[in-house]
């Protein structure tokens, strides 16, 4: 399933290596003897947690099919393709794989999902594809990792 989820992701133009680098904008100050080795490590065992693969599953598919031509009900595929503000389903998945690292996961999660570095920045100009839940699943990705380092480095 990790590798499923892990080619899902660069499928929608997300590589590890730009989850890396969000994580080293997260990190890097405070530690910035970290190798991109050592981050690349925290990121894989994030993604390798199951209920992390559920949520990218579930939410990429969610992007997937509003985009295509299956049927959906129309007001939902509206709000997906507009990503409206008020609609925080994606958020709440965020929540769900941040809850697993603690609360500097989500206060690392908030940050990034307000500034919008670096991969989160491009998703986020909404081209042709919807990326609705991506961009929320990234930065939780890369939050969640930059908490386990965080708690490893005790910083």
């Amino acid at each position: 399933m990790y590798d499923k989820c892990v080619k899902l992701l660069e499928e929608r133009g997300v590589s590890l290596d730009d989850i890396v680098d969000l994580v080293l904008y997260l990190q890097g100050k405070y530690h910035p003897e970290i190798l991109k080795d050592e981050i690349l490590l925290s990121v894989q065992s994030v993604i390798a947690k199951r209920e992390v693969q559920h949520a990218i599953l579930t939410g990429l598919m969610i992007d997937k099919i509003a985009e295509s031509e299956i049927d959906m009900d129309p007001q939902l595929r509206a709000i997906l393709l507009a990503d409206e503000s008020l609609y925080g389903i994606d958020e709440v998945l965020a929540y769900g794989i941040c809850n697993l690292y603690g609360s500097i996961a989500l206060t690392n999660y908030g940050f990034i999902d307000r500034e919008k570095p670096g991969i989160l920045e491009k998703i986020n100009q909404h081209g042709s594809q919807c990326n609705v839940f991506l961009d929320d699943i990234v930065g939780a990705i890369a939050a969640s990792a930059a908490s386990k380092i965080a708690h490893h480095h005790g910083k």
